[in-house]
């Protein structure tokens, strides 16, 4: 059963609004750390052996600094230029932008998804608002590169937007499940058709770190 299509997702590197714990948005986003910088060069040597022998047919990267910085590693590694998607950037954080997590989750009780369908700061997307937009761009994506292989450069919030996607979730399915998704790993999704004509989305790895081994 050869895949038809296929979706890699590659989660940024350690960005410095991660180690401060700072919501990282337009503004609070200043870019990866040196850490991440040496996660995202040998997340990038795994994805340019793979795209030797079965290359990639599109790469898009989202609109965050800390994507962007990733996305540039990978393209000197596979020499694929990215397609920026705005859609696909992270949630709108509003007035959160650029302040601490703590304060942010404290104030709201929780993480966005404790509440799904209420903005977590003032001007921010609802949880839902985020997932119906990141949905929406990543059924166009797959829909725009049909039976071919696809890379993602993006964010954690994009895995769990595809796992919604492709595992046909109810909405608020984030009440009772969550994702794991380090820095630098892959998630991957193949669709074969088997011998009776039928495909199905197969979750094939989540939070691959192999490549890292020597990071831990």
């Amino acid at each position: 059963m050869a895949p038809t299509t296929e979706l890699v997702i590659a989660r940024h590197g350690e960005a410095a609004c991660n180690v401060a714990g700072i919501v990282g948005g337009a503004h609070g986003c200043t870019g990866l750390t040196d850490r991440g910088r040496r996660q995202v060069t040998r997340l990038a040597a795994r994805l340019a052996a793979e795209h030797a022998t079965r290359p990639y047919a599109a790469f898009y990267s989202t609109p965050r600094l800390r994507v962007v910085q990733t996305a540039e590693v990978i393209t000197q590694a596979l020499h694929l230029p990215p397609t920026v998607e705005p859609e696909l950037r992270g949630p709108d954080h509003g007035d959160a932008d650029g302040r601490p997590w703590t304060d942010v989750k404290t104030a709201f009780q929780g993480p966005p998804q404790h509440a799904p369908n209420i903005p977590y700061a003032n001007g921010s997307e609802t949880w839902n608002q985020y997932l119906d937009r990141a949905i929406k761009a990543l059924q166009q994506v797959l829909a725009r590169h049909e039976g071919q292989r696809i890379l993602v450069a993006a964010h954690g919030e994009t895995i769990e937007a595809a796992n919604n996607l492709l595992l046909t979730l109810p909405r608020n399915a984030c009440l009772r499940l969550g994702y794991v998704s380090d820095h630098a790993s892959i998630t991957r999704w193949q669709r074969p058709t088997n011998r009776f004509g039928r495909t199905i989305w197969q979750l094939v790895a989540h939070n691959d770190t192999r490549h890292l081994e020597v990071e831990q």
